[in-house]
């Protein structure tokens, strides 16, 4: 790419390669979440979405063909098939830009040229792996909810905390349909109670107290009895993700400050994921906050396991990198709740996962999008740099720019059902489980 449009005196730092070096390294060092993602190409235009189809498996057969129905043409065999399932990627574009006046500028024009690159680097990084986190956390907390308002009389329609789960649903035909009375769903109240859900409505103002939730109204095909339309009360979609909290509490709510993080929780989630995901689990990632960390060490079940071991790595260094086959991912983009209404304690969240549990759909070709003669395009894990050289009157405006098109979605396991894995439970999304904890 030539830069003979930028002024003689920035020539020489971008001729060295230290603007492309000081962008990249910062996308490289702060992804956490992202790290889940498997990666797609998709060649496609900005704002389309895109239905993505996986295959699932057949059953096995255990039990001997008839030797007497071996005949004709078929051998007596029935041709079976496999189950599908989708996910959608929605394209989008995600920016952010940077001015540098090279004559107004107080600082040295190359440290403050760096320094704006480093900065865009940073930001961008740091925004897919929220992006990510967010599309994670949402598919995760989705089915698990309480009510919010207890009802008056029995009636069809309960208002809860949380609508997030009961919006979609997947046909028989593997595909993503919003929840109606011609795809209902089944929810389980706390009683015990199962009622069948057949839509969902966002009230016009969001009240909910769950991290990026969405309050609203359940409707169901029956009347909710007063006892099971009591507020505080779970609300689970029948094939809701696996939430684990401490002593067995049933809602966010419930949580009391004792409710902290333990080595008993952590292997219970990590049991879940070995049985939904036998092949898949051996590598398992456990992001959790620093607070998070800290309970851990204070877990009695954790000192046990390095009772006496004071030149051990990890108290050295007062952090855990792997456990019992989990890698610890500190990260300071974990989400913290703060206590807020029913919920009268600060909520954490650590979330234990496999690679899968992510899908990142990157739009095709970026980098040449906006290339031409009249700047400077760098492509750094996926992210576009662009520098523009000054387009104003007195030429002494330069844009640093970055962009990034794509989408993250947390692709379902609805073909994975008990008859192809023995210990699989019912949800549809099996590749993570959030613990939630008081702190």
């Amino acid at each position: 790419m030539s830069i003979q449009n930028f002024p003689s005196s920035l020539q020489g730092i971008i001729q060295q390669g230290f603007l492309e070096r000081e962008f990249q390294d910062p996308l490289q060092s702060k992804i956490a979440y992202r790290s889940l993602a498997d990666k797609e190409s998709v060649p496609n235009k900005i704002g389309e979405t895109l239905t993505k189809t996986r295959a699932g498996l057949k059953a096995p057969v255990t039990q001997p063909s008839v030797a007497a129905n071996n005949t004709n043409l078929d051998n007596g065999m029935t041709p079976s098939t496999f189950s599908v399932e989708q996910y959608v990627l929605t394209l989008n574009m995600y920016n952010d830009t940077i001015d540098l006046n090279i004559v107004n500028n107080k600082v040295g024009l190359a440290d403050q040229f760096l320094k704006n690159a480093r900065v865009n680097g940073v930001q961008a990084a740091q925004s897919l792996d929220r992006i990510a986190r967010n599309k994670l956390f949402n598919a995760y907390l989705g089915g698990n909810t309480r009510v919010r308002v207890t009802l008056g009389s029995p009636a069809a329609t309960v208002s809860v905390d949380d609508i997030r789960g009961f919006q979609f649903t997947w046909n028989a035909a593997g595909q993503v349909v919003p929840v109606s009375s011609a795809n209902p769903v089944n929810v389980v109240f706390a009683s015990g109670n199962v009622y069948s859900c057949t839509g969902a409505t966002a009230d016009g103002t969001n009240v909910s107290t769950a991290f990026n939730g969405t309050s609203g109204t359940l409707t169901f095909a029956t009347n909710v009895t007063v006892l099971d339309g009591t507020a505080l009360n779970a609300v689970v979609q029948y094939n809701a993700p696996t939430i684990l909290r401490p002593s067995g509490r049933a809602t966010t709510a419930a949580l009391t400050s004792s409710d902290i993080l333990t080595m008993g929780l952590l292997l219970d989630a990590q049991a879940q994921l070995r049985n939904n995901a036998p092949m898949e689990a051996g590598n398992m990632k456990a992001f959790l906050d620093n607070k998070s960390m800290r309970q851990l060490f204070a877990d009695p079940d954790f000192k046990t396991l390095f009772q006496g071991q004071y030149g051990s790595r990890e108290y050295v260094d007062g952090m855990v990198f792997n456990l019992l086959g989990i890698d610890f991912v500190p990260t300071t983009e974990a989400p913290v709740q703060a206590a807020s209404g029913s919920v009268t304690v600060n909520v954490r969240r650590p979330i234990l996962a496999i690679g899968g549990a992510l899908v990142e759909g990157d739009f095709a070709g970026m980098g040449t999008l906006m290339e031409n003669e009249t700047q400077i395009v760098h492509e750094a894990d996926g992210v576009i740099q662009v520098t523009r050289p000054p387009l104003d009157r007195l030429g002494q405006i330069i844009a640093q720019s970055w962009y990034w098109i794509g989408d993250f979605c947390p692709p379902s396991d609805i073909t994975t059902t008990q008859n192809i894995i023995p210990t699989a439970s019912n949800a549809y999304y099996k590749r993570a489980v959030i613990i939630e904890t008081a702190g």
